[in-house]
């Protein structure tokens, strides 16, 4: 086995907002090796970009603090770093493409200057060949008229081509480690599916890690190895992406399975998961997802069940996996 160029271990994140501790991130761990692409699922609001920020060291403090565990990247704890070294890091080791490009882009600056700024500080490259480069990447990225473009401030464009924009500057020094935080999510499904192509050619030159962050199973099913789905802050199973489309083991898992479409399958209506995530203050001393589970016990809702493998490399936090199910 590798050593893991990313080793998330125990991480906790905790807001304090208007009194009350709100965790956002409760104890998660994962590792990405080089090479290899880890995608992290769950609905909106599970911490999934929460995490993200805490391994880049982003979290506004306050309201944020990181409460426990490690961030281990090539053998170093990022959360041990100073300021002055993890600004050494984001952008040139660390690539991150942002949810929200809007804000993620310097309103003040060019798309252009934003790029070249990156190239200059993580290479020896002169003002002329950044420039140059910066139009080779919004080419890479399909944005039209590059040569244009790199001269246009983030508002001259629509969020779409932001969105190509904060791609071109994640990619922009060969990161060894990319976090992509739904780097798909305002693009139509030609420039989706460029784009993911554009992340594997990156991955198949440098070797690169990605950590793509995303709710859509499709471009998980796609273009990962290995997945880890979150719930409510917490890891509730993770496996190598061939064995949890074929046998989802936790029922969180197995209902956003069943939410998926499919063409094969005649249905009235979707299938869904009944009731809603309990809020992140509300103390749960069991499972988190016991509420809306339909095999919840006494157990769950009193103990937390650990993450334990229920076959080689299949972790399910469930206290009741393996699950036998009928294939519909």
């Amino acid at each position: 086995m590798t050593q893991p160029l990313l080793s998330v271990e125990g991480l906790r994140i905790q807001f304090r907002i208007e009194g009350h501790d709100l965790r956002a991130v409760d104890g998660i761990s994962f590792s990405v090796s080089k090479g290899r692409t880890l995608g992290v699922v769950g609905e909106s609001g599970c911490g999934k970009s929460v995490t993200s920020l805490g391994i880049m060291r982003l979290v506004p403090q306050p309201p944020g603090r990181y409460v426990g565990g490690r961030v281990m990247f090539d053998g170093q704890d990022l959360l041990q770093l100073s300021e002055r070294q993890m600004r050494r890091l984001r952008g040139g080791r660390i690539g991150m493409i942002f949810q929200e490009p809007m804000t993620s882009l310097n309103p003040v600056y060019t798309c252009g200057e934003q790029i070249v700024e990156s190239l200059r500080i993580h290479s020896d490259l002169s003002a002329r060949a950044a420039r140059d480069r910066a139009i080779e990447l919004l080419d890479l990225v399909g944005l039209p008229s590059p040569k244009k473009r790199v001269d246009d401030y983030p508002h001259q464009l629509s969020g779409g081509q932001r969105q190509r924009v904060m791609i071109a500057l994640a990619l922009a020094n060969d990161p060894d480690l990319l976090i992509a935080d739904e780097p798909t999510t305002a693009l139509d499904v030609t420039i989706q599916a460029q784009i993911l192509e554009l992340m594997q050619d990156l991955q198949q030159r440098t070797g690169t890690a990605i950590l793509l962050i995303t709710h859509d199973l499709g471009v998980v099913a796609e273009t990962c190895d290995e997945v880890v789905v979150m719930y409510a802050g917490s890891v509730v199973e993770r496996a190598a992406t061939a064995d949890l489309f074929a046998d989802p083991q936790h029922p969180y898992t197995i209902g956003l399975m069943a939410a998926v479409p499919r063409i094969d399958v005649e249905a009235d209506r979707l299938a869904t998961i009944e009731g809603s995530v309990p809020a992140p203050w509300v103390r749960i001393d069991g499972c988190r997802f016991a509420s809306r589970c339909p095999l919840a016990t006494d157990q769950c809702r009193a103990e937390m069940p650990p993450l334990r493998d229920v076959t080689p490399g299949h972790g399910v936090a469930c206290w009741y996996a393996p699950i036998e199910r009928v294939a519909p």
